[in-house]
This record gives structure tokens, sequence and C-alpha cells, in this order.
């Protein structure tokens, strides 16, 4: 396979391998800031409603249209990438992010602030699975390949931390609207930099796009996530929740069912989705990012609502979490090296399990030095594991040209999983804190309570995760995702490689 990079004759083998880890810089950051984008709206989303006069209804659209057009299109982008070519998919993607991002951040209301975010989610699903799939032209060796996707996979988290920390600081000190900065700044790199840097990865895949697939399962996802949304502030029975949720169910199933079993070249060929170790590890990523999205969308309520703290203490609360998050993704090739991908998924699930149980020990007047803390280190270090180690089990044994694909799918499963996670896990906060309110509770304590009902309701998710991927992946060689990272992991790992969902929407739960 042709890496897109002359070859390095002598001592300029030195310079190539700088290349490379400059190029792992670059698409690693990208990664980053398309998944900061999700998370960097959440603690300034009180300021937002004030500088702008929006209603609940329109905050909420303000903070998920990102996800949706995000998520809605990630297939679509992962297919269009194998189609066009993945280092030109990448840079239109980044264009369209950066030019979105700053349309959203120097719009003077709310029509520009929406529409910005979501333009910034069409170019995300461009660049996204073209940013993942780039990682294999970079490193078509086997070990460093599989060393760089666990790194991959641990990205993700840290930057839907670090949007967190940076929403929090900059709307204390400055106006909200500087957060889009920063996705600006990454586009104008990636867009610049992206031919010297990155190889143009396979010749584009010659087929005809599966535009019924394309639209079926996009409009699905899409119309889906909209009614999960709104369940956060209505009812399940309400009408905008469940007819959305039933109408994009119907379409994906029209989608497999009806298009993807009759064209020559599916978008989503079943097959791809329906391997035992792949399916296991895409519900990793799904839970996953669910539960991440879940302690920062209640947690940054609970600190600003229940505990009357500043979105800049806010933020400073997940600075463990995010200090254990990087930790962990640094080792986290050592890891899948000695015990493969699977068992770093499930010891993941295990950990953030625990990590969950002890942040589900909160209370009104709980102290932050306590299980808070505990868990707020426990979490972040059990996740790394499961976005590390699904990561790689996910994308073992894809076709290169398929590479797209499988970025888009994972990518997918990633946003995905906060729409629907946070829509569950809301509603049951909601009406656990109105039970506790009817009973007597205070306010601040019946909301606490939902908070703290949920969480431990997705602990035992985590839990039951753990116990049915062991089993379903039980007696499976560990094969490629062991050996292959292996070989990567000597005391002094490659200079190239360098180190990192989870996302929130935003609705309001009060008890």
């Amino acid at each position: 396979m042709s890496s897109g990079f002359a070859p390095a004759p002598g001592g300029a083998a030195v310079d190539a391998v700088a290349r490379t880890g400059r190029g792992f810089a670059l698409l690693g950051a990208v990664q980053v800031v398309l998944i900061l984008a999700i998370t960097m709206l959440s603690p300034a989303l009180p300021a937002i409603q004030r500088d702008l006069g929006l209603s609940g209804a329109q905050l909420t659209l303000v903070s998920a249209a990102y996800g949706l057009s995000f998520s809605g299109l990630l297939m679509l982008g992962g297919r269009l990438g194998d189609l066009l070519g993945r280092r030109r998919a990448l840079v239109a993607g980044a264009a369209v992010f950066g030019l979105a991002s700053a349309a959203a951040g120097l719009g003077p209301g709310f029509a520009f602030l929406l529409g910005g975010r979501f333009v910034q989610g069409i170019g995300a699903a461009l660049a996204a699975p073209a940013a993942m799939s780039l990682v294999r032209s970079l490193y078509p060796d086997e070990a460093r390949h599989a060393r760089a996707l666990a790194v991959w996979g641990g990205l993700a988290g840290f930057g839907a931390t670090a949007g967190m920390l940076l929403s929090g600081t900059i709307s204390t000190w400055v106006s909200w609207r500087w957060a889009f900065v920063v996705p600006v700044a990454v586009s104008l790199v990636a867009v610049v930099a992206a031919r010297r840097l990155l190889p143009a990865g396979p010749a584009p895949v010659r087929v005809k796009l599966d535009v019924p697939g394309a639209v079926l399962v996009t409009a699905g996802l899409t119309v889906m996530s909209y009614g999960l949304v709104q369940a956060g502030e209505r009812p399940w029975g309400a009408g905008v929740v469940w007819g959305p949720v039933v109408a994009g169910v119907l379409l994906l199933l029209a989608a497999f069912a009806v298009v993807e079993l009759k064209v020559a070249d599916p978008l989503v060929p079943l097959g791809f989705l329906a391997r035992r170790h792949r399916a296991t590890a895409l519900w990793a990523v799904f839970i996953g990012s669910a539960g991440m999205s879940t302690i920062f969308f209640l947690l940054s309520l609970y600190f600003q609502d229940v505990r009357d703290a500043s979105p800049l203490l806010t933020s400073a609360a997940f600075l463990p979490f995010s200090a254990a998050q990087v930790v962990t993704g640094m080792l986290a090739g050592r890891l899948i090296g000695r015990f493969g991908g699977r068992a770093v998924m499930v010891g993941g699930l295990v950990v953030a399990a625990g990590g969950l149980v002890l942040i589900g020990q909160l209370g009104a007047s709980s102290p932050y030095a306590g299980a808070m803390l505990a868990g707020l280190i426990v979490f972040p270090v059990g996740i790394a594991c499961v976005f590390s180690g699904s990561t790689v089990v996910a994308l073992e044994d894809v076709e290169d040209s398929r590479a797209g694909l499988a970025g888009g799918v994972v990518n997918t499963a990633m946003e995905v999983g906060p729409t629907v996670g946070l829509a569950i896990l809301v509603s049951l906060a909601t009406a656990h804190a109105t039970g506790l309110r009817s009973g007597g509770e205070t306010a601040a304590s019946a909301t606490s309570g939902g908070y703290a009902f949920a969480l431990l309701l997705a602990a035992a998710a985590f839990a039951a995760s753990a116990v049915g991927s062991a089993v379903v992946l039980r007696g499976r060689r560990a094969g490629t995702d062991r050996t292959a990272v292996r070989g990567a992991s000597a005391p002094h790992p490659p200079a190239e490689v360098v180190t990192g969902g989870a996302e929130g929407a935003g609705t309001r739960v009060g008890g």
C-alpha cells in the first residue's frame, strides 16, 4: 500500500519519522477539536441563554445541533472519504468545520449560532472518519498501527474533557464566543498543513455511492436523535418525543432491510456490523460515550445549580478527571500489548462502573474531596481503557478499502451514545427527583437524588456490559489486537505516536 510519501533514503529516515509524528499530531489535534466542539458550550449555556435571550427550547437546540448533524452524517462522511480520497475529505471537512465555527462565534443571534453549530457537524462528519482512516496510511506496519489506534481511542475522551475546561475558563474571563477560536485555529492549521504532513491515502474507491442508503441512514439517525433530545424536557409519551424516535427507527430499518440488502455496494454492509468482536466493541464505544456524557452533563448542573459553583470552578472540578484520562491514555498501548484489546476493554468497563458508583453517592452537601473526587479519578481510568481497547478491537481485520467506513461506524457509535444515554438517564433522573420532591424533599436534595439515581443505573449498565462482553468474546483468541501492539510496546515508544467520548447535550434537569 502506498503511503503517499516519497521514500526516505539514508539519513532522511529520521526526518521521515519526525514528519510521521507531526502528521499523527495533526490528525490527533483534529480529532480532539471535533469532540471538544461538542462539550465546549456546556458550562457556558447559562451565559449564552442570557446574552442571546434564548428560551429553554432554543438553548436545547443550540446544544444539540452539532451532535445531530455530526452523528446523522457520519456514515455518509466515512463512505465519501473512501470514494473521494481521505486527505481530500479531511481538508474539505476541516474547511467547512472552521468556517462554520467562525460564523457561530461571530453571529449576532440565535439563527447564526444554531446554523453554525449544525454546519460544524456536517464538516466534522466528513473530517472525523477520514482522520481515523489516515492513521493506517501513516502507519502501514501492523504493530505501529495498533499502537497508534490504542492512543487514538483515548483522544475522544480527552477532547470532551478539554471542551469542558475550555468553556468554563473562557466564559468566566471573557465572552463564550472566544471558545470558537480554538476550532477555527485547528481547522486552519489542518487545511494548510495536510498536504505537507499527511499521505493522500489509497486511491479513491471507484464505486457508485449508495445514495438511497445514505439518505435513509442519515435521516433515520437525525430524526431519532432529535426525538431523544426532546425527551430531556418532555415526557416520553409526548408526540414530539416518540414520533421522531419511531420514525427514525423505521427509517433505519428501511435502510438496512430494503436498501442495504439489495444494492451491490451498500453504505453499511450488514456483514461488517455482524462480526461478533466488532459489534461488541461498538457497543462498548456506545455505552462508554453515553456514560461519559452523563457525568459531564449532570455534574455540570450539580456543581452550578445545587452547589452554586461558578463555571470556572465547575471546570476546575474536572481537572483530576482530565489528568487521570491523559495518563491512562499514555499507557493504553502497553496495556493492550500485554493483555489484549478485549481484556482492556472489558476491564475498563468494570473500572468505569466502580467510578460511577462512587460518583453516584453525591448528595446536596456531599464534600468534593471524598467519594466524588475518587470517582472522578477512577471513572476516567476505566473509560480511557474502554475507548482504547474497543477502538483496536472494532478495527481489527478491516480492509484498507473500508477504513473510512470503519471510522464512520466507530464515530457514529461514539456520537449516538450520548444522545440515547442522556435521553434515557435524564428522563429517569427527572422522574426520580419529582418523586422525591413530592415526598417532601427540598429542591436541592431531590435534584441530587435524581442525579445519583441516574448515575447508579449507569453503573449497573456498565457492569452488565462488562459481563456480556466477556461472555460474548469468551474463547476468542486475542490475536492481532495483542501481538500487533506488543511489537510497538518497547521501553522507548516511537516518537511519532502522541497521546490524547463523550459528549453531552444541553437540557436541564430539575427536582
